[in-house]
């Protein structure tokens, strides 16, 4: 059993991160889902970025390191799409991570990351809000600071395709995406109590 962290995405705390939690809890883990938005929402992602901007983006990472405050040092971050860039703003405060997961998105990776932290990651491919580019300099980051990273591609696929209720959704990729996470949980034992 894990303890694991999931931050939502750009458009708010929805059905995709819900139903992900409910997943993981189906498995066994402890999952925390914090409300960055305070109960807001967006139905696109223009309205999501401005809703991102109006809330800013310090109430957010200071909403978020206040819900992973009493955590178990050892939680399992997992971010959705903006929740990445979450979970890099939180990383560093947090050096006990026992594994980050990062789906539609990669963020930035946080100076001092630990060697050996396993990290996965899952993004379409191309991704307009994670380009083959990114992808590829995060990989290369995470190799040379010694990250154990495995990253997923979908190819052919929209950026949000894990999203059941959005237009670019792809039943059989989201659950790939989803088994593989429970895999990377199960598998690598991060945050195992």
């Amino acid at each position: 059993m894990s303890d694991i962290v999931v931050f939502h995405s750009v458009l708010g705390l929805r059905p995709v991160e819900l139903g992900l939690a409910g997943r993981l809890r189906a498995a066994g883990h402890r999952v925390t889902t914090p409300d960055l938005y305070a109960g807001r929402t967006a139905p696109t992602l223009e309205e999501g970025f401005a809703l991102k901007d109006a809330v800013g983006w310090e109430t957010i990472t200071g909403r978020a390191l206040d819900a992973v405050r009493d955590l178990p040092a050892e939680t399992v971050l997992i971010g959705v799409s903006m929740g990445a860039g979450v979970v890099g703003t939180v990383l560093p405060h947090r050096p006990g991570t026992a594994g980050v997961v990062l789906v539609h998105a990669v963020g930035a990776l946080p100076a001092g990351v630990r060697a050996g932290l396993p990290v996965q990651v899952h993004v379409a491919d191309p991704d307009p809000i994670a380009p083959p580019a990114q992808v590829a300099a995060w990989r290369a980051a995470a190799e040379r600071v010694g990250a154990e990273a495995r990253v997923f591609t979908y190819p052919g696929l929209g950026h949000f395709y894990t999203d059941a209720d959005g237009p670019e959704y792809d039943a059989a990729a989201a659950a790939l995406t989803w088994d593989r996470v429970e895999e990377f949980l199960s598998r690598s034992r991060p945050g195992s109590a």
